[in-house]
């Protein structure tokens, strides 16, 4: 018998079960495949590996106007894959370890809860009071003619390729979709991103993706936008855009065009957990409408990013220990790990005008600031959205090298609500990116 059992290992389900150890409880975790999930397998850490190896390429190519003799930069795809499983490997035994750390038993197989409190591994079954489900998600695949050809791809399976190829159509112009984009294009890959809606990123600020579509286009990347592709044949994607027919090239085509909750066989049905567009419903702890049942992370179709599903695994297991705590959105940082990368935190400006949200902006281009100017070729902003009436930070919004580690201290002046006057009186370092944030609210 167990105090916990976590069917899943990935950012939700592994920071559960050692943050239930912690405490003190027995655990079980469950996993499929490997520890890690989809993010250390294959999602976050491959896709970020083989970015940077990617950007440092780029970078020693294009950097003679910072003094670099660029002649004889050659890029190695088959050490970049080596290096991104050796990171992999890595953090796969860095998770086995904590895992022994904290007692956390580790199962390998395929769940499904039998009833409340009963989960069945192959011919075993492991009882506990609470099941926390953290099983993730995958890539989604629409129905598009010649989906199934050989060059026609997932985001899993992109990771695998074993050379370059001649041209890449991209079907999305998502996360997924535009640092995919990015890491080919950097290493001379004509790219193609076919996107349907109005602009690539939904949920980005409209100001800082168009300043990231001009930075992609300087990488091999062209970005169609309202498009809708009708079918995929060898080497051509063929969508229509303003009601006429256009091809792409694509040697190689992505297909990221969003992803699916993994609850198929788990046995929800049966337990009458409530699903919403086939995502489980959970309230702001975690909890299902079946009692000891919990789910965290993309299972839940909240906010599909490794953060949020590791913070809603920390309150459930909170919550399941007997400490108050819960899941707030409002305040989330998310991050497209392009090149330049791109951060934001809080609403877009978008946002506060449908919800008739009060609101002052600023932008600044990083242009302007001393440490971007010296270090950085190419554009980059910050925009900040600041309520009118309370004079608090409502949105944080940054494109430009190294806005990913910055982030959080923004999300912290959202999340504790300071005013912009609070906000004046922090002493940032200089010379740093951050002092831009700072700038922009002094004239605000």
């Amino acid at each position: 018998m167990y105090d916990v059992i976590i069917i899943g290992a990935g950012p939700g389900g592994y920071i559960a079960a050692e943050r239930a150890g912690h405490a003190g409880k027995k655990v079980l975790i469950i996993e499929k495949d490997q520890l890690g999930g989809v993010c250390l397998n294959w999602g976050c850490i491959p896709t970020k590996a083989l970015l940077n190896s990617s950007k440092r390429f780029y970078e020693a190519t294009h950097s003679e106007d910072f003094g670099v003799d660029v002649a004889s930069a050659a890029f190695n795809l088959e050490q970049a894959q080596a290096r991104k499983q050796k990171t992999q490997e890595t953090l796969r035994k860095g998770i086995a370890g904590l895992m022994k750390k904290f007692k956390v038993e580790v199962v390998t197989g395929i769940a499904e809860i039998i009833e409340a409190g009963k989960v069945r591994v192959g011919d075993e079954t492991y009882e506990a009071k609470d099941i926390l489900i953290a099983t993730g998600s995958s890539p989604a695949k629409p129905p598009i003619p010649g989906h199934d050809l050989d060059h026609v791809v997932d985001s899993t399976g992109i990771l695998q390729v074993e050379s370059l190829p001649e041209s890449l159509a991209i079907i999305g112009g998502g996360v997924i979709g535009l640092e995919f984009a990015c890491f080919f294009g950097s290493v001379g890959v004509p790219v193609t991103v076919i996107e349907m809606m109005d602009e690539v990123c939904p949920g980005i600020d409209a100001d800082i993706s168009k300043v990231l579509r001009d930075e992609l286009k300087k990488k091999n990347v062209t970005v169609h936008l309202k498009s809708k592709v009708t079918h995929i044949e060898k080497d051509a994607v063929y969508f229509e855009k303003a009601d006429k027919e256009e091809k792409a090239d694509g040697a190689l085509c992505l297909m990221a065009t969003g992803r699916v909750p993994n609850t198929v066989g788990l046995g929800l049905e049966a337990l009458g957990v409530e699903l919403d567009r086939g995502f489980i419903r959970i309230d702001e702890q975690g909890k299902t409408n079946v009692p000891g049942i919990w789910a965290a992370g993309d299972v839940t179709g909240k906010v599909l990013l490794a953060h949020v599903a590791s913070r809603q695994a920390e309150v459930v297991v909170n919550s399941i220990i007997g400490r108050s705590d819960r899941m707030r959105y409002h305040a989330v940082p998310a991050v497209v790990y392009t090149s330049p990368e791109v951060a934001s935190v809080g609403f877009t400006e978008a946002q506060l005008k449908d919800d008739n949200v009060p609101y002052v902006k600023g932008k600044l281009p990083f242009g302007a600031n001393g440490r971007f100017l010296a270090e950085n070729a190419g554009r980059g902003m910050v925009k900040v959205l600041v309520h009118k009436e309370r004079r608090t930070l409502l949105g944080v919004h940054l494109i430009g090298a190294s806005c990913s580690e910055m982030v959080h201290g923004f999300a912290t002046m959202i999340e504790t609500e300071l005013l912009v006057e609070d906000i004046q009186e922090i002493i940032f370092p200089h010379p740093t990116a951050s002092e831009a944030v700072k700038d922009i609210l002094f004239t605000l």
